[in-house]
């Protein structure tokens, strides 16, 4: 692990965050606030978001993509409001589902440093992190942007959320203080009290590491299974939701390599495989799953297309027919492409596009896969990509839309 890797890795206390609060700011916000500075992957997601009653995942590999809506969509993009140049709130905006143009139609306020962002699989309410010491999750109901409550994460500096297939289940990682929350959805879209909090405790911390930092959590294909990634102790962890209760329940840990760092896990669409950005190696790897049992298998750390520089992968996207998959890489300030192929057992680097933008931060794909965004965190910009569905081309539409600080762009 190289030396900036080694230093970002520890907290910040002199930070306008950390003297206002009392912490300071987490190795992931150092990192990405500091100034910017033909290989095959073997085995030894959500590209859309699920929706309840559903096909199964082998279905929606062989389904016709979704038709491109007619007319100006939402996105909504996220950003640290206690950070310099920080946004004052959500970036509210709508983009042509034809060009990609985005143009932009206010500000979401009242919900502090949101981070990262999801939306409710009826699409009418919006979530997002608050991600401070003191950590939480906020809803806003999207027809009035009304903002119905906030509620504490019972942990620091949470960085990522997702809402189960269900509807019913808000889940959220506290990359501070290593810990993965469940909180109940009511009917309105509003969040009720936790329900469960688990905290990483095992294994110890990787090489570098002073604790475990949760860093997303997901839902397995058929719902039944959670998955955590925790930078901190280089581990996977799958636990059984109990649907009723909310409670989670560990299962099985899947153990990347020392000091790999994993940050972000997307599954292929067949539902047996999942592919791992692995932050501080710089890797991806390509991971096995059982659907029954929960079980993840991760395998041999493989190329980013970042040549050997300083780069830190942050999230990985997988089409919908699962033929391609997508890498932000951070540093490198690229898009690494790949060729999903064996039926999802293998990734093949094509070769890596220009981000046009500094740090990619995050990326999505639009709900009909035809357009990719990536949300740049130093240069404060949101690139859209075309994508060709036939070669898994990407193609820059048009010029950056400004935003600042974006860290998280959710198309709907």
């Amino acid at each position: 692990m190289d030396t900036e890797a080694r230093t970002a890795r520890r907290v910040f206390p002199g930070s306008p965050r950390g003297r206002a609060q009392g912490g300071g700011w987490t190795r992931r916000r150092f990192v990405g606030a500091v100034a910017g500075t033909a290989a095959v992957v073997a085995v030894p997601a959500t590209a859309a978001r699920p929706t309840d009653g559903g096909p199964a995942p082998r279905e929606r590999a062989a389904a016709s993509p979704p038709r491109a809506p007619s007319g100006p969509r939402p996105l909504y993009v996220g950003t640290y409001t206690s950070a310099q140049g920080g946004g004052p709130g959500i970036a509210v905006a709508s983009y042509d589902p034809e060009s990609g143009r985005i143009t932009a139609s206010g500000t979401l306020t009242g919900v502090p440093d949101p981070s990262y962002l999801a939306v409710h699989p009826d699409g009418r309410t919006l979530y997002a992190v608050d991600e401070r010491q003191d950590g939480g999750v906020t809803a806003v109901r999207l027809a009035d942007r009304r903002v119905l409550g906030t509620r504490s994460t019972g942990g620091e500096a949470p960085c990522h959320l997702s809402v189960h297939p269900s509807g019913r289940w808000l889940l959220s990682a506290n990359y501070g203080s290593g810990s993965v929350a469940v909180h109940p959805v009511d009917a309105s879209g509003a969040l009720g009290e936790r329900t469960a909090l688990v905290t990483h405790t095992s294994p110890q911390p990787g090489p570098g590491q002073q604790g475990p930092h949760a860093h997303q959590v997901l839902t397995c294909p058929g719902g039944g299974h959670v998955l955590a990634v925790d930078l901190g102790t280089d581990t996977v962890y799958t636990y059984r939701l109990d649907s009723a209760k909310g409670t989670l329940t560990e299962v099985a840990q899947a153990h990347a390599r020392p000091g790999a760092g994993p940050r972000h896990l997307t599954f292929h669409p067949g539902g047996r495989y999942a592919y791992l950005a692995n932050e501080v190696d710089d890797t991806v790897a390509v991971c096995t799953y059982d659907p029954g049992s929960g079980r993840l298998g991760i395998g041999d750390p493989q190329p980013t297309g970042s040549d050997g520089g300083t780069n830190y992968p942050a999230q990985i996207l997988v089409t919908a027919d699962g033929r391609y998959a997508f890498l932000a890489n951070r540093g490198h300030n690229s898009l690494a492409r790949y060729a999903v192929e064996a039926g999802g057992a293998r990734l093949r680097l094509l070769g890596t596009v220009p981000v046009g933008g500094d740090f990619p931060r995050q990326v999505a794909f639009s709900p009909d896969g035809r357009l990719l965004f990536a949300a740049n965190q130093r240069s404060g910009t949101v690139s859209v990509f075309h994508v060709d569905r036939d070669s898994g081309g990407l193609r820059r539409a048009g010029e950056p839309f400004v935003s600042p600080v974006a860290v998280c762009a959710l198309p709907l």
